[in-house]
């Protein structure tokens, strides 16, 4: 019968309606900070879930998830390799490809470049480029033409536009009656793309009838690129892709190519929220205070308790009760801020720069030019747990010494 006792009385100080308001509004303030703590958390970390999710969905969309390649040169007979692979079931897609680095000049102005040459046909499957055309598609390219697609900051840089003439120069010489020369052909600009990141300053695609001549590989592709259903996957398939056929192959992924990148995403992601975490808990521990202070207000309310006979346990009780609402409503409603902050960010930012008249995150510096946010449910469930655990142990002291009231010292002086 105590136990609506306790939680009543408990309810009843954690208002302090009586005598000592400072004391309710140190619990207002505990409230209030692990509120934003956890509305905090929440917001950034789903704030930092987006940024990850672009970075996969572009970058990641634009280079290779896998490639089998050949451990002697070029393939001789890609076709076979290209049906072979997609009859794997975890792929999706396969694509040849030539790939090569160099430089690109144009307009005076000089950029290193990664050149892919692809079947445009084929590779709308295994890359998101087509979706991300400012001007110009794949079907531009045409064998023989020797057109070239490149990323709008490197069309910038070098002050080109569509049907504009740009030189690519290869790092291996060629020798001329006229000596040793750079190899080197001049291409048009057939389209221009932009996905973001540093890809759109360094890639470049060609047809690959194209860049066999320039590589001179024979008409033949260097690889297989795949497109698996599952990026963590890909390692995997690519060995097992590679088992299935015969002669010998060396196959890669995007885990060598770009998994440092993600890796250092993850942990950025990981320290971040374990410093905001801190906030969370500076906010739950002042809780302590705020019912070691409410105990040294409430001593001769407990010594009147405890001569009516309530218990060290009932009295411990209240007192639980008392931090537990601060702790719960606290990490409840900035749970909910959280989630709507997480959902309504992007929104809340466009609103702000529109309000403004400024952009804060610029297309041209940054690989988005908005603010991304993905909710996951894991960390919401997360970062609630460890905020209403926190407020919980906080509760413990000060109501353990509430129980160790004396009855007669604490009236002494009453």
């Amino acid at each position: 019968m105590f136990r609506p006792l306790s939680f009543y009385i408990g309810l009843r100080y954690t208002a302090a309606k009586r005598r000592n308001h400072f004391i309710s509004f140190i619990s207002l303030t505990s409230m209030i900070g692990l509120m934003l703590g956890v509305a905090v958390l929440i917001i950034v970390l789903s704030v930092m879930n987006g940024f990850d999710r672009e970075l996969k969905q572009r970058i990641l969309g634009m280079v290779p998830h896998a490639t089998v390649q050949g451990a002697d040169g070029p393939l001789d007979d890609w076709q076979s390799i290209d049906e072979r692979a997609q009859l794997h079931p975890r792929v999706e897609a396969a694509a040849p490809f030539i790939q090569g680095q160099g430089m690109v000049t144009g307009g005076g102005n000089v950029r290193g470049v990664m050149l892919n040459g692809v079947v445009p046909e084929q590779e709308a499957s295994v890359s998101i480029i087509q979706d991300h055309f400012v001007q110009g598609s794949l079907d531009e390219l045409k064998s023989g033409e020797f057109g070239i697609i490149i990323g709008r900051l490197m069309a910038n840089s070098l002050g080109l536009g569509i049907g504009d003439r740009l030189t690519v120069v290869l790092p291996e010489a060629s020798v001329t009656p006229a000596g040793v020369l750079p190899r080197l052909k001049r291409f048009t600009v057939k389209g221009i793309f932009s996905v973001g990141a540093e890809l759109d300053g360094n890639y470049a695609l060609v047809h690959m009838d194209d860049a066999a001549r320039l590589m001179r590989t024979g008409g033949r592709a260097e690889g297989v690129r795949l497109l698996v259903d599952d990026l963590f996957a890909a390692p995997k398939v690519a060995h097992e892709v590679a088992r299935t056929l015969d002669g010998r192959y060396y196959v890669s992924d995007w885990t060598r190519t770009h998994g440092n990148l993600f890796q250092a995403i993850r942990m950025e992601k990981t320290m971040i929220g374990l410093l905001l975490m801190f906030i969370v808990a500076v906010a739950a521990f002042n809780i302590v205070s705020t019912l070691v202070m409410v105990v040294t207000d409430k001593t001769a309310d407990i010594a009147i308790l405890r001569t009516m006979g309530a218990t060290p346990g009932k009295i411990m009780r209240i007192f639980i009760v008392q931090g537990a609402v601060i702790g719960i409503f606290g990490t409840l409603v900035g749970t909910a801020l959280g989630i709507l902050g997480a959902v309504y960010i992007s929104d809340i930012i466009a609103w702000i720069e529109t309000l403004l008249g400024q952009q804060f995150l610029s297309a041209d510096v940054y690989f988005i030019s908005y603010l991304p946010s993905q909710l996951q449910w894991k960390d919401v469930l997360i970062i609630s747990g460890s905020g209403l655990t926190m407020s919980l142990l906080a509760t413990i002291y000060p109501a353990w010494r509430a129980s160790r009231v004396e009855p007669a010292e604490a009236l002494r002086y009453e």
